[in-house]
């Protein structure tokens, strides 16, 4: 953070600290040393309250509805018949409130490591938190995903949904083969994965989005990624990462049935569903250099 003309901003750095996204600080909420991270709630005007982990934005509640749309509805595309989902992270509880927009879905398991993100949200992010509270088919527990995964029986979950941290810290485990393994063996015939697959633009990023799609690459035998704009996020832009045992996020969409659950989103429709796996080239680039 910086003090500059009696304003207090907090600025995220990247590339080495030569380039920064600012958000001025218009209250400081809360801050936290918790005993994973350091958690910093604060207030700015534009994007209303905002939470940053280790010095890091994760999530903003003027642009959350991006991430939130597109972690989540895509694979509800591919596969309708999804009963059983089971979210790793997303402490915010915007994952889960996406997901329990869905009647079909029976039993929804949350595993987050770091309870202290979830209290903060719930105190002052219940746009996204009140999930928590609302919905009776979510067991949240607080544990590590990486061990709850490897403990979890075989075919028990058609949807997993990591909305992890970047690979460092209490994420680094989330971006390994062997857990890539484990998401495979947990999940059903027609199971799908969807990862936080980082960046494309600046070079720490493309780095750490080559090790986790080769890595998926060797576990599944359909693996994309597709692109989504978020505001708050390092360059404006950001991915996914799809895996299945079977389906292909194109070929076995359904968007006549996806758009009969007549759900209202801020950001997903099956036209960009489309769109959003027609990669730019130099993001093809990137990943045809690990294929």
């Amino acid at each position: 953070m910086l003090l500059k003309n009696s304003d207090l901003w907090f600025s995220e750095y990247y590339m080495d600290d030569d380039v920064k996204l600012s958000l001025k600080i218009d209250e400081v909420l809360h801050v936290e040393q918790t005993p994973f991270q350091k958690l910093e709630m604060f207030r700015n005007e534009t994007f209303g309250v905002f939470m940053v982990l280790d010095g890091y934005t994760q999530v903003t509640e003027k642009d959350e509805f991006v991430y939130h749309d597109m972690i989540c509805h895509p694979a509800m595309c591919v596969n309708p018949n999804i009963k059983n989902v089971l979210i790793i992270g997303g402490g915010d509880g915007g994952t889960a409130r996406e997901v329990a927009r869905y009647k079909s879905i029976e039993k929804i398991d949350m595993v987050e490591i770091d309870e202290a993100v979830v209290r903060a949200c719930e105190k002052f992010m219940p746009s996204t938190s009140s999930v928590y509270s609302s919905e009776p088919r979510l067991n949240l527990m607080f544990d590590d995903g990486l061990k709850f995964v490897k403990e979890a029986p075989a075919g028990a979950y058609d949807l997993i949904l990591v909305d992890s941290t970047d690979p460092a810290g209490p994420g680094e485990g989330l971006f390994t083969v062997g857990f890539y393994q484990d998401c495979f063996r947990v999940l059903s015939d027609n199971g799908i994965l969807i990862n936080q697959h980082e960046g494309a633009f600046y070079d720490g990023d493309i780095e750490e989005m080559k090790k986790a799609h080769a890595k998926i690459k060797k576990t599944f035998p359909i693996a994309k990624v597709f692109g989504f704009n978020t505001p708050t996020y390092a360059s404006g832009y950001w991915y996914f990462g799809f895996a299945s045992k079977a389906l292909d996020p194109m070929k076995d969409m359904k968007p006549e049935a996806w758009n009969a659950l007549g759900l209202e989103t801020r950001y997903y429709n099956t036209d960009l569903h489309k769109g959003a796996f027609s990669l730019p080239n130099y993001v093809k680039e990137i990943l045809a250099s690990v294929e």
